[in-house]
């Protein structure tokens, strides 16, 4: 397991770290600061509360500190969130700002969700020599971009006997590379190359035209246009690895435009990603006609 850890630690108050780092260094998962409530740190599916109410200054600390004051990076606030240094994001609630029907930006900050960044190293060694492209499903929460993450590291870095491939992925929302000021913080394997910010549908077509990537990775598909963009990728050669919402195989089958990919055998592996009452998680891999293999 790798979790840049003193970056997490740089960008919050100086007053909280010494719990946070007492309390969260392992199990850390997430931490959520609302204003005028105690600090909640979830810890492996349970939660801790420490003994200070949050302030607007330490809201405050931590925009600042994560964006290190700059415009550019704090642009994202629009969409909801900022990546900090190391990869980790933090999510934010407060009063939005719109122009248009279109939302600018948010103001008054009320609530903070830092989510921690960690990286498995090696657990889509399985997936890595599966054939054709790949989609792997799972509930919010359960580690899909975290094994998308590793399984585009593998086979950009290749192995001993031969070089690894051109992987281009599109990060919509800066969940895959967390791209920090204009750099990935987490890492993808010397040949990735990364669209930061970017919508999926235009990223794709962005990266087949000016690129030649042998694999394209995407977060998250979810609609018609996402997927009309995927299969246009397909007919230009490319592999795609993507990752989509559903906590089991009849809920995949249930959406449309995911049903169409099986019938279509656009993917030759599904893999589900499913997690037990302790936590556990544990990953199932099925064919292009979702009959499970193992």
């Amino acid at each position: 397991m790798m979790c840049a850890w003193k970056q997490l630690l740089s960008v919050l108050p100086p007053r909280l770290r010494p719990e946070v780092d007492r309390l969260g260094k392992n199990a850390l998962q997430e931490l959520r600061l609302r204003l005028g409530m105690p600090p909640e740190l979830v810890l492996s599916g349970e939660s801790r509360w420490l003994g200070c109410c949050v302030s607007r200054e330490d809201l405050n600390y931590c925009i600042n500190a994560a964006s290190r004051y700059s415009p550019w990076a704090a642009a994202t606030t629009a969409q909801g969130y900022l990546t900090a240094p190391g990869g980790h994001r933090i999510g934010l609630c407060g009063e939005v700002v719109c122009k248009d029907g279109i939302v600018t930006g948010i103001r008054e900050i009320s609530s903070l969700c830092i989510r921690v960044a960690r990286d498995f190293p090696g657990i889509a060694r399985r997936a890595a020599d599966a054939p054709g492209s790949i989609l792997i499903l799972g509930a919010p929460g359960w580690g899909k971009t975290t094994l998308l993450r590793d399984l585009i590291r593998q086979l950009s870095a290749g192995d001993a006997g031969a070089p690894g491939m051109k992987v281009g992925v599109v990060d919509e929302r800066s969940e895959i590379a967390a791209c920090h000021l204009g750099i990935p913080q987490n890492d993808l394997g010397p040949r990735t190359d990364v669209l930061d910010g970017c919508k999926k549908t235009e990223g794709i077509r962005m990266l087949l035209r000016s690129m030649s990537p042998q694999i394209l990775a995407v977060d998250e598909l979810g609609g018609k246009e996402d997927f009309a963009a995927v299969k246009q990728a397909l007919c230009c050669g490319c592999r795609v690895l993507g990752t989509v919402h559903a906590g089991c195989v009849q809920e995949l089958l249930d959406k449309p435009y995911l049903q169409a990919c099986v019938t279509q055998k656009l993917f030759g592996r599904y893999i589900l990603i499913e997690r037990n009452s302790r936590g556990e998680r544990s990953t199932t891999i099925y064919d292009e006609r979702m009959e499970r293999i193992c």
